[in-house]
């Protein structure tokens, strides 16, 4: 189990490009459909995951790691994740000096773009749906995304409305 384990994050680690959230869609595809977890637990190693500092790549991992296997397991799925990413970094710093100008390699990474916000978006919508989120509580995240990306607004003012929304709301609306 440790060897599969380490092979599919590997494989999770090699092929993803865009980061942890652009890996979500395919560490839930891996260990979800293979019935290693479940849908439910998923969503709460997802949620604990993006809640704690660090990678967030390797964050999920870890604790997909130490659900199905405990300390060996979260070390395995942690290598297997972290290793594709050094060894590819250790080969462009190696081979990047000759063509670090190139228009070509340039427009490949301009091309990705969309790609990566398309794996991005799609553990976004699947969450939202399995938590049954409502048309209505997306306006929230979307204005806010909407916001930064065409307004040009600071995200630390949005999450500074964020703060005094939710405190007004869970203070005098509903009066917790």
């Amino acid at each position: 189990m440790y060897w599969t384990l380490f092979l599919t994050f590997v494989k999770i680690g090699t092929f993803t490009i865009g980061g942890g959230y652009a890996m979500l869609p395919l560490i839930q595809r891996e260990v979800v459909d293979k019935g290693w977890l479940s849908k439910e637990d998923f969503i709460d190693l997802f949620s604990v995951a993006q809640s704690l500092p660090g990678i967030f790549a390797v964050n999920i991992s870890i604790f997909v790691g130490y659900k199905l296997k405990k300390t060996l397991g979260s070390i395995v799925c942690a290598l297997g994740t972290i290793l594709p990413s050094f060894f590819i970094i250790l080969a462009i710093a190696l081979f990047f000096t000759g063509v670090k100008d190139n228009v070509w390699i340039e427009k490949a990474f301009k091309g990705l773009r969309p790609a990566v916000v398309a794996l991005i978006a799609v553990p976004c919508l699947t969450t939202a749906r399995s938590i049954k989120l409502s048309y209505a509580q997306m306006v929230i995240p979307i204005g806010a995304a909407l916001l930064i990306w065409l307004g040009n607004m600071s995200p630390v003012w949005i999450i500074l409305a964020a703060i005094i929304g939710g405190l007004y709301y869970g203070l005098k609306i509903k009066k917790y």
